[in-house]
């Protein structure tokens, strides 16, 4: 249990306005009012496990959920978020698509009617003597890989940056040696914003590859990563990794936005892990951003829908679904158009600009597409009243880079294939599942 909840206390230590009420650790089973259902022995730990990692003093949390007395005043909305699922900020629809996702947060129906039927019987606080023990919290200024992984094999600043308490969207762009001397493959990223005031400040921060040409330019030669409010990192999948080359340049895309308060020579940071000197994973991962084209243009108290469409000349592997937009982007859907004509919804989640995933699909659930295979990302838009972040639904809203424009894209990892390799993952997936098979089989003679 403690192992769960240290994972998922990194996991949820990232970004946003809001927090979240993540999936109990254990076994607990849903309980009516007339069970006797108390905060001491039934709630405190839910939230525990799930919500004070932000709902704490300093962290990111708009109240703090420590103690019974201040959570009582919060157990309405408590229940309101949990009932819509709008709290945990894990958006992935349950129904549609694949489910096999690594640190899924999202609550069972049981323990969602755990707290529904508390806050239902008056929120009473039970005895005392029933709460769990605290929780020894992490230092959220530590690298959130480094209790698997160590300490980053290599770690790269941006320039100290200014952020005003007041103002519009800001942008920083410096190019930084990497310093390597040698090529090295990729095993696991993060980036990291300074703490405290620089998580409630950096937008987005888009750290990529560069090569500097003979004639002074630089040329982008692939992705790294991208940080948004809730997602800090990724680890490449066991059979894949991506390659920095010995001389590269990162070059750094921040999207500061102030919040209130002036922040003083903030600095991103980004971790690298790397394979052993000389190892060479089986495939090539590339980060790929991929749009939904044509404009958009929303009208005044409307909606809209743009879609991408993107095909490669060979099988690839899919193994993660992050979309990326601004406060009137509400869903996106990712679908396989496979050459045979069948098609295949991948993934559909909500959208909320204040805390974005990346959706890691379990090793045996990420789709393998044949060569051939369109993908369809679909992406809807809201500019009504009824979307809670909508800053003005009485104005147009087009493409932009702004905070109050929108835009549309995925970032997607994607392991590149060759027949080949096609042909062995999609053989050796198969043999899993039917020695899975006859081992339940065996088990219930």
């Amino acid at each position: 249990m403690q192992q769960r909840s240290q994972r998922r206390m990194w996991a949820a230590c990232g970004f946003g306005a809001l927090a979240a009420l993540l999936t109990l650790a254990g076994d607990a089973s849903a309980q009516t009012a007339e069970d006797g259902v108390t905060f001491s022995r039934d709630v405190a730990v839910i939230l525990q496990e799930n919500c004070q990692v932000c709902h704490q003093p300093g962290s990111i949390g708009p109240m703090s959920l420590m103690s019974y007395d201040e959570v009582r005043p919060w157990a309405p909305m408590i229940k309101e978020k949990v009932v819509t699922r709008e709290m945990p900020p894990y958006h992935l629809e349950p129904d549609v698509g694949i489910q096999e996702i690594q640190q899924d947060w999202r609550l069972s129906e049981e323990e969602i009617q755990t707290i529904a039927a508390w806050v239902d019987a008056g929120a009473p606080e039970g005895n005392p003597a029933d709460l769990p023990a605290p929780v020894e919290w992490p230092d959220y200024r530590e690298w959130r890989f480094a209790e698997t992984l160590g300490q980053p094999d290599l770690v790269i600043k941006t320039p100290e940056f200014n952020v005003p308490a007041a103002g519009g969207d800001l942008w920083f762009k410096p190019i930084i040696p990497s310093g390597l001397t040698e090529d090295r493959w990729i095993r696991a990223i993060e980036i990291k914003p300074s703490f405290p005031a620089g998580r409630s400040v950096v937008h987005h921060a888009v750290p990529g590859m560069r090569a500097l040409n003979d004639d002074g330019t630089f040329e982008s030669i692939g992705g790294l990563s991208e940080f948004a409010m809730g997602k800090v990192g990724e680890m490449m999948p066991a059979d894949a990794g991506r390659k920095i080359p010995a001389g590269a340049f990162v070059s750094w895309d921040v999207h500061y936005y102030p919040q209130g308060t002036e922040v003083v020579g903030d600095q991103v940071e980004l971790g690298l892990w790397f394979h052993p000197v000389g190892y060479e994973p089986p495939f090539e991962q590339e980060l790929e951003n991929l749009g939904l084209q044509g404009d958009i243009a929303i009208a005044p108290h409307g909606t809209a829908m743009t879609q991408g469409f993107h095909r490669w000349d060979h099988p690839v592997r899919i193994d993660q679904f992050q979309a990326h937009g601004h406060l009137r982007l509400v869903r996106m859907q990712m679908e396989a158009i496979y050459p045979d004509g069948e098609r295949e919804i991948l993934s559909n989640a909500r959208f909320r600009a204040t805390w974005h995933h990346s959706y890691i699909y379990e090793p045996d659930a990420a789709p393998i597409l044949p060569t051939g295979t369109v993908l369809v990302l679909t992406g809807w838009y809201d500019n009504t009243e009824n979307n809670p972040l909508n800053p003005d639904p009485n104005v147009w809203a087009g493409r932009g880079a702004r905070t109050t424009d929108e835009m549309s894209h995925a970032w997607i990892p994607i392991t590149h294939l060759d027949e080949a390799g096609y042909e062995r993952l999609i053989a050796e997936r198969e043999a899993r599942k039917a020695a899975a098979e006859n081992a339940g089989d065996d088990g219930g003679d």
